[in-house]
């Protein structure tokens, strides 16, 4: 993890461009991150790659110029990517629009009502489960892109098909389909093989941009025939707005206003836990998160307009606008303006890309969200619930559908606190002391900590003042879930890396799984 400096008054007096050279140079690392995954998740959604384009251009030019979130990237994400392919298979391309313009409402409408925090209590293993259950989803619908071919309407139908696709491959007949899986399986090659050799001085060259560099021109130079991306003309017929006083019609289903609070509440989670992280990850500015909410929201409702993919916070992008040394959310914005200029000068390059190219790029993107390590972590620092929340969502994403397994898991969430019903109610006290190197903060916590009272203790954690150490006093508390401890814990190494002498004291149930050793 790369850490970047801390942002100075004086930096921060001097204006937006005070860091323009290092902001220049870090949207470009963005961009060229950005175009496959903008591609191939648009692809792995149902619809046509311009669609993720246009989201990654909104993303820049329009959210980034309104964050909340000062380093985030927001563009089309993976985690959504299941939810769209499902809905444009049952109502359509057309009807995306309206929903997501509907969702977008939503979003603006919770980040003005400031409800930016409670997204912050959805327990991790249900956020962690969700994802796991997309990215396996995403391995096993893009599988099928290798083979140009088109995916099935559900996970279960896709893992059926799995082994007929790879006993139907004739090695000693490269006909299309061979050659397909030859890009596919060449761009996750490259993939994976430059994160193991690539030398320092190239660490923020994008592996994925290199294997569909490579798949495009063993495509290109040996004309090989096999499917290929397709992109409009021009870039206006990629922003393409309602045609008919007719487009709100699908707004009349009650079925599709609540696919618009599904894409909300996941587009609205993802981005705000997605901040979170990109919060660890420097001591600049952190993030303001129902700004931030708002900001998704209207790009969002642009989407809804231009008929485009809905958009979140992605971390990937995020973090390597981090380790490549942005500094303000220029970055952000140059790079949705380096997509725009892309596609609308050079389409014909984009579409001499292989179709197998961008699903290679996926079933990487998908695998890495199945993160068996985290359950691990659950299993180890919390229990066996926190773990079994885990593997249920999981489970229930991949076999039935996204909207189910949160569900479920958010109400074992519940369950988990049963037995302490009756230490649920959150005490908190501050006062400020006297020790040998000046003044402390104690903050002491008692009764329940848990995700119900969780939007409450980070307020109070975010406003504590940085010039002081603080001792934390657990010693009070009857209950903490694996939600709060996961927030402390972040907060505690937060400090940390600034320079903070903080101390914890209490029960020794309660401080196992934190990061108590100085």
């Amino acid at each position: 993890m790369t850490t970047a400096a801390p942002t100075s008054p004086e930096a921060t007096r001097s204006g937006p461009f005070a860091h323009f050279g290092r902001d220049f140079t870090a949207s470009i690392v963005v961009f060229l991150v950005a175009m496959p995954l903008c591609m191939g998740i648009a692809i792995a959604s149902g619809v046509p790659p311009e669609k993720g384009l246009v989201t990654g251009i909104i993303g820049g030019l329009v959210v980034g110029l309104l964050a909340g979130s000062p380093l985030q990237v927001s563009g089309p994400a993976a985690g959504l990517a299941v939810i769209v392919f499902e809905f444009v298979r049952e109502h359509g391309l057309e009807a995306l629009g309206p929903v997501l313009l509907l969702a977008g409402l939503i979003q603006v409408l919770a980040g003005t009502l400031r409800l930016g925090g409670l997204f912050r209590a959805i327990s991790p293993a249900v956020v962690h489960g969700m994802l796991a259950g997309i990215g396996a989803l995403i391995v096993i619908g893009q599988f099928h892109i290798l083979f140009d071919e088109k995916p099935m309407s559900s996970g279960l139908q896709n893992m059926a098909m799995m082994p007929a696709r790879i006993l139907g491959l004739d090695p000693g007949n490269m006909a299309s389909t061979e050659m397909a899986v030859m890009l596919g399986v060449l761009t996750m090659a490259i993939m994976l093989g430059w994160e193991k050799v690539r030398p320092k001085s190239m660490g923020l060259v994008p592996g994925a941009l290199l294997g569909v560099v490579a798949a495009t021109a063993v495509a290109w130079t040996m004309g090989l025939d096999v499917a290929r991306i397709a992109v409009p003309e021009s870039i206006g017929a990629a922003f393409a707005l309602p045609t008919s006083t007719g487009w709100f019609a699908p707004l009349a289903n009650p079925a599709l206003i609540v696919a618009a609070l599904a894409i909300a509440f996941i587009a609205s989670a993802e981005t705000l836990l997605s901040a979170a992280a990109v919060d660890r990850m420097h001591d600049g500015v952190r993030t303001k998160y129902d700004k931030e909410l708002r900001a998704q929201g209207i790009g969002n409702l642009l989407c809804g307009v231009f008929g485009a993919l809905p958009m979140t916070g992605v971390i990937v992008r995020s973090s390597a606008n981090v380790q490549a040394g942005a500094k303000t959310r220029l970055s952000a914005i140059l790079h949705g303006a380096w997509i725009l200029a892309f596609i609308a000068l050079l389409p014909w390059l984009l579409r001499e890309v292989p179709m197998a190219a961008l699903g290679g790029v996926l079933v990487v993107t998908g695998f890495r969200l199945v993160s068996l390590s985290h359950v691990r972590h659950l299993f180890h620092n919390y229990g066996a619930f926190p773990a079994l929340i885990w593997a249920v969502t999981f489970a229930l994403v991949v076999t039935t559908d996204l909207l189910t397994g949160v569900l479920v898991g958010l109400a074992l969430t519940v369950v988990e606190l049963a037995p302490h019903f009756r230490n649920l109610k959150l005490k908190v006290e501050e006062h400020v002391e006297e020790h040998e190197a000046g003044e402390l903060t104690r903050l002491a916590l008692g009764g329940g900590a848990t995700f119900l009272g969780l939007t409450r203790l980070n307020n109070v954690l975010e406003k504590l003042p940085h010039g002081r150490p603080v001792h934390l006093d657990l010693g009070q508390l009857k209950v903490m879930d694996h939600t709060t401890s996961e927030t402390i814990s972040e907060w505690l190494n937060r400090r940390r890396q600034s320079g903070h002498a903080d101390r914890v004291t209490g029960p020794e149930p309660i401080l196992r799984p934190l990061p108590i050793a100085a």
